[in-house]
C-alpha cells in the first residue's frame, strides 16, 4: 500500500474525539459491576443466587455484539457507519440507568439489567472497530491505550459517585431496606453523562465513506469477501448439538445447578445454527446474517483462537471480582455479613473506591506503561506480564484485612486491566481484514462472555457447598484463572 492510500494521522484531539463516547459508556458499566450485587442484596436477594441474577449481561452481550457488529460493517447512510449504533445505544442505556434503582422488585431489576447491558453493548461493540477504521496500523496501539484511559477515568467517576454524595450527607442506608439515595442519585448521573459522552463521539468525528475505506485498504469497494462456511457445516453442527445434549445430561445426571442447562441449549443451537448456515450457503443465499455469523466464528484467523482462550481464563477472573468483592470486603474488612447493615453498607461504598483505584491505574498505565513497554518487549510479552501481576493482585485477598492495603491489591488488577481493554484488541486490528472488522470484533465477544455464563452458573453452586460463610475463597479462584490467561498469551505470536 503507498502513503497515499494511508489513513490520515490523527493528532491528540483526533484520537480524544474518537475514543471519549466510551468515557460515558464506562460510568455506565462502573455502576453496573459496582452496585448491582448491592442493588440485588438490598432487594432481598440472597449472596448464593446473586451469580445467576447476573447472568442476564453477558447473555444479552453474546447475542447483541456480533449481530450489531455484521450490521455496522455494512452500514452507511447520512449519519455514518459506527455513529448510529452509538446514539441508539446511549439513549436506551441512558434510559435503563435512570430506571435502575427504581426497580419495584428482583424482576424489574433483573430486566433492567438485561437492557441496561443490551443498550451498553450496542454502544460498545461499533466503538472497537471505530478504532481500527479510523486510525492506520502504527497507530492501533495509541488508540487503543487512548480507549482504555477514557475506560478507566470513566469507570473511576462511576465508581466513586456513591462514595462521593455519602461524604456529601446523601443518605446511604434506605430506611426500611431497599436502594439508598446515594445509589439511586449516582445512577441518574450516570444516565446523563453516559448520553452526553457519545453524542460527543457522534458530532465531532467524521467517518471515512466505504469508498474511502476500501481504498486505504487497497480493495474493490463493490467487493464483498464470501463467508467461509465449512463445507461439512452439517456434521460439525451434529457435533455440537451432541455437545449440547451431552451437558445437559450431565447437568442432569449430577444433579448441579440447573441453570448450566442453557450452556447446554447454547452449544446446541449453535450446532442447528451451523446446519442452518450449511444448508443456506449450499443453496447460494451466502451473505445472510447468519451464514455471516456462523461462517465467520467457524472460520477465525488462528491468532484470534489463540487469543479466545486467553480471553476465556481472563473475563473468568474479572467475573467473578465484580460479583464477590462486594460480600468479600464487607464480610472480611468492615465485618458484617448483612445487607440492611451501616457496615455492609460502608463496605459497599469502599468497593467503589477500591473499583476507581484500579480503574484510574488502567488509565495512567494505558497513557504511560503500555506503549513503551509494548515497543520494547512487544504486544503479547507485555499482555503475558500484566495478566501475571493480575493475578497476584487476587492472592493478596486471601491475607488483606486492611480496607486502605486492599488499595495495594487494585494497583495490580489495574495493570491487568490496562492491558486486558487494549492488548488483545490492538493485536486483532492490526490482523484482521477491515471490512470484517465490526462482526470479528463482535465474536470475540464471545470468548468474553461464555467464561462469564459459567462463572454465574457455577460459582453460586461452589459457594454454596464448599465455602457458603467464607466467600474470600473465590478470589482464590480468580487468582488461579488469571495465571492460566497469562500462561496461555505466552502462546500468541504477534504478526
Amino acid at each position: 500500500m503507498d502513503q497515499a492510500t494511508r489513513r490520515p494521522r490523527q493528532g491528540w484531539a483526533g484520537l480524544f474525539n474518537i475514543s471519549f463516547g466510551f468515557f460515558g459508556i464506562q460510568i455506565g458499566f462502573a455502576l453496573q459491576n459496582a452496585n448491582m450485587s448491592r442493588i440485588f442484596q438490598s432487594l432481598g436477594e440472597s449472596l448464593d443466587n446473586l451469580a445467576i441474577l447476573w447472568i442476564a449481561a453477558p447473555l444479552t452481550g453474546l447475542l447483541v455484539q456480533p449481530i450489531i457488529g455484521h450490521y455496522s460493517d455494512r452500514t452507511w447512510g447520512r449519519f455514518g457507519r459506527r455513529r448510529p449504533y452509538f446514539f441508539a445505544g446511549a439513549v436506551l442505556a441512558a434510559a435503563a440507568l435512570i430506571g435502575m434503582p427504581n426497580a419495584g422488585g428482583l424482576l424489574a431489576a433483573a430486566l433492567l439489567l438485561w437492557m441496561l447491558d443490551a443498550s451498553l453493548n450496542i454502544s460498545m461493540e461499533p466503538f472497537r472497530a471505530f478504532v481500527g477504521d479510523m486510525l492506520d496500523k502504527d497507530q492501533h496501539t495509541a488508540g487503543y491505550a487512548i480507549q482504555t484511559a477514557f475506560i478507566g477515568v470513566g469507570a473511576v467517576v462511576g465508581s466513586v459517585t456513591p462514595y462521593v454524595l455519602d461524604h456529601l450527607g446523601v443518605a446511604n442506608v434506605a430506611s426500611g431496606g431497599g436502594v439508598p439515595d446515594t445509589v439511586r442519585y449516582s445512577f441518574y448521573f450516570g444516565g446523563a453523562a453516559l448520553f452526553a459522552a457519545v453524542l460527543w463521539t457522534v458530532l465531532t468525528t467524521r467517518e471515512y465513506a466505504p469508498e474511502e475505506v476500501a481504498a486505504f485498504d487497497g480493495r474493490d469497494p463493490a467487493v464483498h469477501d464470501a463467508p467461509p462456511v465449512p463445507p461439512a457445516s452439517t456434521g460439525a453442527g451434529l457435533a455440537w448439538i451432541g455437545a449440547g445434549l451431552a451437558i445437559a445430561a450431565v447437568v442432569y445426571v449430577a444433579d448441579v445447578e440447573k441453570e448450566l442447562y442453557l450452556l447446554g441449549g447454547l452449544v446446541a443451537l449453535y450446532g442447528v445454527a451451523r446446519i442452518a448456515a450449511g444448508v443456506l450457503y449450499a443453496r447460494g443465499h451466502t451473505d445472510t446474517l447468519l451464514t455471516n455469523i456462523v461462517g465467520d466464528f467457524a472460520g477465525m484467523p488462528a491468532i484470534m483462537k489463540k487469543l479466545a482462550l486467553v480471553q476465556f481464563f481472563t473475563w473468568s477472573a474479572l467475573f467473578i471480582m465484580w460479583i464477590y468483592t462486594t460480600p468479600v470486603v464487607a464480610q472480611y474488612a468492615f465485618g458484617s455479613a448483612d445487607p440492611a447493615s451501616a457496615a455492609y453498607n460502608a463496605g459497599g461504598n469502599w468497593v467503589g473506591i477500591m473499583f476507581a483505584t484500579y480503574n484510574a491505574v488502567a488509565a495512567i498505565a494505558a497513557l504511560f506503561v503500555l506503549q513503551p513497554l509494548a515497543r520494547r518487549i512487544g504486544k503479547v510479552r507485555t499482555h503475558a506480564l500484566c495478566l501475571g501481576i493480575g493475578a497476584l493482585g487476587y492472592c493478596s485477598f486471601l491475607v488483606v484485612r486492611d480496607p486502605y492495603a486492599l488499595l495495594v491489591s487494585e494497583i495490580a488488577i489495574g495493570i491487568a486491566w490496562a492491558s486486558i481493554l487494549a492488548m488483545p484488541y490492538a493485536i486483532l486490528a492490526s490482523a484482521l481484514p477491515q471490512a470484517k472488522l465490526g462482526i470479528y470484533m463482535g465474536l470475540f465477544n464471545v470468548f468474553i462472555v461464555v467464561p462469564q455464563l459459567l462463572v454465574a452458573t457455577v460459582m453460586g453452586t461452589i459457594v454454596r457447598h464448599f465455602f457458603p460463610t467464607e466467600p474470600v475463597w473465590t478470589m482464590a479462584f480468580a487468582a488461579g484463572v488469571m495465571g492460566l490467561a497469562a500462561v496461555a498469551m505466552l502462546r500468541v505470536r504477534e504478526e
